[in-house]
């Protein structure tokens, strides 16, 4: 059968139920493709269903002519709610991002100046960053609820941060950090440090260089794994992140995911961590 002869709203209905990549590329197959592939009823599928919620939020009006338009715009990060959160749609799962900025989590004693200092950094997205001056209780907690979020979906939580040249302090203890949704709680540590994970990486190595049985090997490896997780990883955006926690979200309940990544344990002080927010994304 010539899939040309198909009714329009037959053939926009099945390619509804495929991705944007796959509707992209239908398109380049003829010219009744493309058109049936550019209709707001195909694209409108692949938009969050509270998309006009989310326009609604926006700092900066988004102009488009069409549901593609819109999707492609949406892809892109949006500062919403008063510039404190970034939104964004992952293009090839189309599930929801958002990104919590340091003035939209809590971050202890964030408001005495003797700790934190508030700035514009060029390399953020948002308006400002803090950056611990020194402190040795650090505290960083943020929350956002299941309802804004995709459902049947698995998400990550990232602390995204950076180290300035003067940091110090973040090598001798892990973080603890913790994620917790409904009855569901994950908890772990990790360092803010890449020199932690470089030393990590370097020592394995040397291991995989050694002549010693499998066995003696392995006992080594879990030595140095110990139960921590890994340091600071960079990002393609110049920022560097730590994992928080991850869960599924299945988009039934009505839940507060609770964020956190503390080091309050250690009575050395610390400073030079500069913080741009939370980010939650789909795992892909």
């Amino acid at each position: 059968m010539n899939l040309d002869h198909l009714p329009e709203d037959c053939f926009a209905h099945i390619l509804s139920f495929t991705s944007p990549g796959d509707v992209c590329r239908c398109s380049l197959v003829s010219w009744s493709f493309r058109t049936m592939a550019d209709l707001d009823s195909v694209w409108e599928k692949f938009l969050p269903s509270d998309h006009a919620e989310i326009l609604s939020r926006l700092v900066c009006p988004i102009t488009y002519s069409s549901n593609k338009e819109l999707f492609i715009r949406l892809c892109s990060p949006n500062l919403i709610d008063g510039g404190k959160k970034m939104f964004s749609i992952e293009k090839s799962t189309r599930k929801k991002c958002y990104m919590l900025s340091a003035r939209d989590v809590s971050i202890t004693w964030s408001c005495n100046p003797l700790y934190w200092t508030w700035r514009p950094l060029v390399e953020s997205r948002f308006a400002e960053v803090a950056e611990l001056r020194t402190i040795w209780w650090l505290e960083i907690c943020g929350t956002i609820n299941t309802q804004m979020l995709s459902p049947k979906t698995v998400y990550g939580a990232y602390l995204i941060a950076k180290l300035a040249d003067r940091a110090y302090g973040f090598d001798s203890l892990p973080s603890e950090v913790s994620l917790e949704v409904g009855n569901f709680k994950s908890q772990g540590a990790v360092y803010l440090s890449t020199r932690h994970d470089q030393s990590r990486k370097q020592a394995a190595a040397d291991l995989e260089h050694e002549h010693f049985s499998k066995r003696i090997r392995a006992s080594r490896w879990r030595v140095l794994e110990g139960d921590h997780g890994g340091g600071l990883c960079e990002r393609k955006d110049g920022w560097m992140e730590v994992e928080i926690g991850s869960f599924y979200n299945e988009g039934c309940a009505n839940n507060d995911v609770k964020m956190s990544l503390k080091e309050v344990k250690g009575a050395h002080l610390k400073g030079g961590l500069i913080v741009e927010g939370i980010e939650i994304r789909p795992k892909i």
